[in-house]
């Protein structure tokens, strides 16, 4: 019955860590859109609830995505789980409920902008988690001598 008990925390976490949802990555040059629910934000939503500004680079594409990498792998809680040559897909874990959002760069050469994409695998809302994460990647990448 302890053994029990004691695992029974350790289960509710892991349970709050979901899967990835199976439409991540870019198709026809175009990330997975938003949800209706106000937990996912996107730079190519449309619609005001989702929609954040992509970030730009005017060097190499190789170089841009070199420096999202570093500045990506020095935030807390985080990994690479996916990389090509044009994007980036990341998991950003919460510290106490160990929710996990999916947050996608992808590297556009012809516009020179990154394609941002951040949502919560979990639940209905994020309590604005989702865009102020996008807008302190941001902060960094303006910060960093973003190629």
């Amino acid at each position: 019955m302890m053994s029990l008990l004691s695992l029974t925390p350790g289960l509710m976490l892991a349970a709050c860590t979901g899967v990835p949802p199976a439409n991540l990555g870019v198709k026809d040059g175009k990330l997975a859109s938003c949800p209706p629910t106000p937990n996912c934000v996107s730079s190519q939503s449309s619609d005001q609830e989702h929609a954040v500004e992509p970030l730009r680079f005017t060097g190499p594409r190789p170089q841009a995505v070199a420096v999202m990498k570093n500045l990506i792998l020095h935030m807390k809680r985080t990994r690479i789980t996916e990389e090509r040559d044009s994007y980036l897909r990341t998991e950003f874990t919460s510290a106490v409920f160990r929710f996990v959002d999916d947050v996608e760069f992808f590297f556009d050469d012809d516009s020179k902008t990154i394609q941002v994409r951040s949502a919560s695998r979990l639940g209905h809302s994020d309590f604005g988690v989702n865009r102020s994460r996008i807008e302190d990647i941001r902060k960094l990448w303006n910060a960093s001598a973003s190629p």
